[in-house]
């Protein structure tokens, strides 16, 4: 039986054949996904990205026009607990008031949004590009991950013709490539979206050290400095986990 929705994948990609995933690809429509399982979402990027920009300008194709799947998306994370993944930089985040995350690594959270964001590349979990990713999270346990900025020659492949801006040959990669998730970055989605079935049962969450986590706060009042002031291991840790959705 299926523990969450994996949210605009590819048909006979990777999150097909596995037990506990229900996988949502162009046919079903992930737009009309009403829950109740925790997501991992994948919305289309096209119109979102930094070539964006410049297919407006010679086809035509509206920048954010991608008939609100994004959108929905961020809607289903947000409800039912789960993980959204995009481009780095990709222009949905400023389009819905998202937190820029720290290119260095670590996750980081605003304080007007229950979501957590962290910036990663997929490169350094098998894909043959660097493919830096955008995180966003709500609800879930924030994994450790291989955070930094690969150096040059890194990567055999890239995702755009961009290419031209390397000192060395490397192949293009397939549009069908471009949007595959490789299989060990895949398994850490599914299991943070797997982790808001697990947090709704406990009452204490995971916890990680405050060097991996930006925790952007309010400013303090005199009640919470003496309540920190009580509690000395409060100003050393703090959750890694996000708060839970609200369902």
């Amino acid at each position: 039986m299926a523990r969450i929705a994996a949210l605009y994948v590819m048909r006979n990609g990777a999150y097909t054949d596995l037990p506990d995933v229900d996988p949502w690809d162009k046919a079903r429509d992930a737009r009309l996904y009403t829950g109740p399982m925790p997501v991992v979402a994948h919305p289309p990027c096209a119109r979102w990205c930094q070539l964006a920009g410049f297919v407006e300008h010679r086809w035509g194709h509206k920048r954010g026009d991608d008939d609100g799947c994004f959108e929905a998306a961020l809607a289903a994370v947000r409800r039912f607990g789960g993980v959204l993944e995009h481009p780095a930089w990709t222009k949905a985040w400023e389009a819905f008031g998202l937190l820029k995350p720290n290119r260095g690594g670590g996750w980081s959270r605003s304080l007007y949004d229950d979501g957590w964001v962290c910036h990663v590349e997929q490169g350094r979990y098998g894909n043959p590009a660097r493919k830096s990713t955008w995180l966003y999270a709500v609800g879930c346990t924030l994994p450790e991950l291989r955070w930094g900025h690969s150096p040059p020659g890194y990567c055999s492949a890239v995702v755009s013709n961009c290419r031209n801006r390397l000192n060395r040959p490397v192949r293009l990669m397939s549009k069908r490539q471009r949007s595959e998730t490789p299989t060990e970055f895949r398994d850490i989605l599914i299991g943070m979206a797997e982790s808001v079935g697990h947090r709704r049962n406990r009452d204490r969450p995971n916890t990680l050290t405050a060097s991996h986590i930006t925790h952007r706060r309010h400013p303090p009042t005199p009640d919470s400095r003496m309540a920190r002031r009580n509690s000395p291991s409060a100003s050393r840790r703090i959750t890694g986990s996000c708060p839970r959705p609200r369902l």
